[in-house]
């Protein structure tokens, strides 16, 4: 199907102001100021959101952003979020905005997390990262004011490989319960070669493949990266006993293919799994709910599955 005209208006006229990259001299920096990782954030009216710091799993300050929709008068459930950006741009501010949006369909406490990124910190530091903040926001879950019985992740893109792979991570280390995993258009596996999808959508709008393999190189160092499942995890060898699922994908994303696929390892695993790949849409939708009618429809309905979930 073609791409939703609403969209389709909004990244004409984006692309008519954005400046031209070139992923074969692009630096991970200029595409930091490019991606507005140095915005303020803002968006919808948030009941309170607070900024406060965990450590690093070098034990250095990491920032995380609290987002709590609504007054509770007990602990409430909570999402621990992992933003994408290829593990290379984004923080807690230029994802603030979808943060806020997530938290109110939700209904749920949000926890961004601000995990190092590579070059400058590449796999697996990213991973640990985010699984270090989870543990602390377990462990502190009291102070928080939120169950720690009723944890829940949540990622796009790079954000959403991060959350599986916290996910998988604390059922290794015998880490904290996590009740749900809810996955926006994931990078499931660093092997572009293997995906239909990467060569329909190669020119797609958002992520074209040049930028997706400019990630790769800077995460892992090359673009095929498929023996350590932390980093890929379509290719670990037991999926079984993961948290129940939802896996979102879309029709214009060179990622579609490694997500469709990822859901159907966790189903055959037994992992309890809702997939669905939204037409029209491209990678990064959710960035556009605020003015995309059929974005803000998915991420309300996948809201709504997480919070029956918690």
């Amino acid at each position: 199907m073609p791409l939703d005209e609403t969209l389709s208006a909004i990244l004409e006229a984006v692309a008519a102001d954005a400046p031209e990259m070139d992923f074969n001299t692009l630096t991970p920096e200029e595409f930091r100021v490019i991606n507005g990782d140095y915005s303020e954030g803002g968006g919808e009216e948030v009941h309170l959101i607070e900024d406060l710091n965990l450590v690093n799993s070098d034990g250095e300050d990491m920032a995380i952003r609290i987002y709590r929709p609504k007054e509770t008068d007990g602990r409430a459930p909570a999402v621990v979020f992992f933003h994408g950006g290829g593990w290379v741009v984004g923080n807690i501010n230029s994802y603030d905005g979808q943060c806020r949006g997530l938290a109110n369909s939700s209904g749920a406490v949000f926890i961004a997390v601000d995990y190092r990124k590579a070059p400058e910190y590449p796999f697996p530091t990213p991973p640990e990262d985010c699984y270090s903040a989870l543990c602390q926001i377990v462990s502190n879950s009291e102070g928080l004011g939120i169950d720690p019985e009723r944890i829940a992740v949540a990622g796009d893109s790079a954000g959403a490989n991060l959350a599986t792979v916290v996910c998988q991570m604390s059922r290794d280390r015998n880490g904290p319960e996590i009740k749900h995993q809810m996955l926006f258009y994931g990078c499931f596996d660093i092997d572009p070669d293997r995906w239909p999808s990467h060569q329909e959508n190669i020119e797609g709008p958002v992520l074209p493949g040049a930028m997706m393999r400019w990630f790769y190189r800077h995460y892992v160092g090359s673009e095929k990266f498929i023996d350590e499942p932390y980093a890929s995890p379509i290719h670990t060898e037991d999926l079984s006993g993961l948290p129940p699922a939802q896996v979102i994908t879309a029709e214009l994303d060179l990622l579609r293919d490694e997500g469709e696929a990822y859901a159907e390892a966790l189903k055959k695993a037994g992992v309890e799994t809702h997939y669905e790949c939204v037409p029209s849409l491209p990678h990064a939708f959710l960035v556009f709910f605020e003015m995309v009618p059929a974005a803000r429809e998915v991420m309300v309905t996948a809201c709504e599955r997480l919070a029956n979930a918690l």
